[in-house]
């Protein structure tokens, strides 16, 4: 296993994320500078975006009767974070300050507020191409983009069947493994008894959601996510107010350790810099082609407005959610950084044991398993998705079914080291083909968000239809036969006005 580990992380992910950083850094740049900072700009739009319901109008412009159907904004948004916000948040960033140091913290702080342009794109291009299925739901996401946007469908084919594998199999096993971590760090039990029994539940959980569709999914994100997240978010600033004294030492350390100001015993720049980048991306997602799979799902009338939610996603994910398990590390006992000594959820639960007392490593067993198993059924979603894109077979999708099934009991038994690195390998590989494909499509969401602004000056609510960009091609669903989509009476009056 420890020569498996070695080739995975010493020479594939050697090499990928030699490539991986500066494609992300240089992609959020990029669209930072296209969209004139779009990720700090409309901050405000974000937050009216997530609430927003879908009210459908009728051919005059009257309201229909109650909601409209369809995911709302905030169910994809909760889909889209249940996969982000997970063991990556809690054990994740754990692992990367006792491999990278404090330093790793900023790097992750830098890959979300740069990457937030990056996943405004890539959303908004899932939601300009996606498709309908027969019982109405929205589907789409890179393999669309790629394929209608680019006519790269081969490319396609590549990134849906890597997706699939990553997010299907990979990330789920990593789930399954701080989960038993977790929970056997709180039992002090580490035994293979405990480990089969943490399996057996999870994916018994597991097969209940992933048999009942895209809304039984939407619905249990949207309650488990937001929960479970809010009180890992009180927990975590009970930490601060009982170590305030401390925080301000803690943030000196985090940037001086991050930019070579001062280097913590077998933690380097680089070291810091390099995990910093794999756990933002790990957590956060940004670039890496999975949120806009979710994203693609929701029923609004703008494409923008579904790439600024998930831009918001980044920062809830990232300098929230992430931020929390930071300060709750480094506020507890001093580590060992470095190599000797790499621990994931069970350093996030010492140290709040430290902090609060013994209920706090029972408390992050608790939070934790709800927040890697909502995550399972994000990462399924996602998956799902993609195969989806593939083939239409009912077989193929039962048997995609079983074998995830089958990866979340077998991460139980994975070494830790060694399934986080298959995740690495898996996210660099996924950015890496991404990016390439929306930065010549970077110039159709730039036209979008144009679009999205005029109508804003104009006074009224965003409405999209196809025949606005009429240069655009192959898009299927923006042609006003979504009620969604049509204006108000109101806002027909105001453009009349103007």
């Amino acid at each position: 296993m420890e020569k498996l580990y070695d080739f995975v992380d010493g020479t594939i992910n050697g090499f990928i994320w030699q490539i991986v950083p500066w494609f992300l850094v240089a992609a959020g740049l990029y669209f930072g500078l296209r969209t004139l900072f779009v990720q700090i700009r409309l901050l405000p739009d974000m937050f009216r975006a997530v609430v927003e319901t879908p009210k459908g109008k009728d051919r005059e412009g009257r309201d229909l009767d109650s909601e409209y159907g369809g995911i709302s904004a905030f169910k994809a948004f909760t889909i889209s974070a249940a996969s982000r916000v997970g063991t990556g948040n809690i054990a994740g960033v754990a692992l990367a300050i006792s491999i990278g140091g404090p330093g790793a913290v900023f790097w992750m702080w830098m890959i979300a507020l740069i990457g937030g342009a990056t996943s405004f794109i890539e959303a908004t291009l899932a939601q300009l191409w996606k498709t309908k299925d027969d019982q109405g739901n929205y589907h789409g996401g890179p393999a669309y983009y790629m394929t209608r946007g680019l006519g790269w469908r081969p490319v396609a084919i590549v990134f849906s069947v890597f997706l699939a594998f990553t997010y299907g199999f990979v990330y789920n096993a990593i789930q399954t493994n701080s989960i038993v971590e977790a929970v056997g760090g709180s039992l002090n039990n580490d035994s293979t008894t405990l480990k089969a029994i943490v399996a057996l539940f999870v994916a018994g959980l597991t097969a209940l959601i992933i048999f009942g569709g895209v809304t039984r999914i939407a619905s249990a994100t949207q309650i488990i996510v937001p929960f479970m997240a809010g009180a890992y978010i009180i927990i975590g600033v009970i930490v601060v107010v009982l170590n305030i004294q401390e925080v301000p030492g803690m943030i000196t350390l985090i940037v001086s350790n991050a930019l070579g100001l001062r280097e913590v015993a077998g933690a380097t720049l680089a070291m810091a810099f390099m995990h910093g980048m794999r756990r933002g991306l790990f957590s956060n997602e940004a670039g890496m082609g999975s949120a806009p799979n979710a994203a693609a799902t929701a029923t609004v009338s703008h494409p923008v407005k579904q790439g600024l939610v998930q831009t918001l996603g980044v920062y809830f994910d990232t300098l929230l959610v992430c931020s929390i398990t930071a300060f709750i590390v480094l506020l507890g006992p001093p580590i060992t950084y470095g190599m000797e000594d790499i621990q994931g959820a069970a350093l996030t639960q010492s140290a709040l044991a430290d902090s609060v007392g013994a209920w706090g490593a029972h408390a992050i067993t608790f939070i934790l398993f709800f927040l890697a198993f909502s995550s399972v059924i994000g990462n399924y979603y996602l998956a799902q998705a993609n195969v989806e894109y593939l083939t239409n077979s009912k077989l193929v999708m039962t048997i995609f079914r079983v074998v995830v099934i089958g990866f979340v009991i077998f991460g139980a038994f994975g070494s830790l080291p060694l399934v986080w690195a298959l995740g690495d390998t898996m996210a660099g590989s996924l950015a890496i083909i991404n990016i390439i494909a929306i930065i010549p499509l970077g110039g159709v969401a730039i036209k979008l968000l144009r679009n999205f602004n005029e109508q804003r000056r104009q006074g009224v609510d965003p409405v999209f239809h196809r025949d606005m960009l009429p240069e655009l091609k192959n898009v299927e669903f923006w042609d006003g036969s979504d009620p969604v989509t049509r204006r108000s009476i109101e806002d027909k009056q105001t453009l009349r006005d103007a």
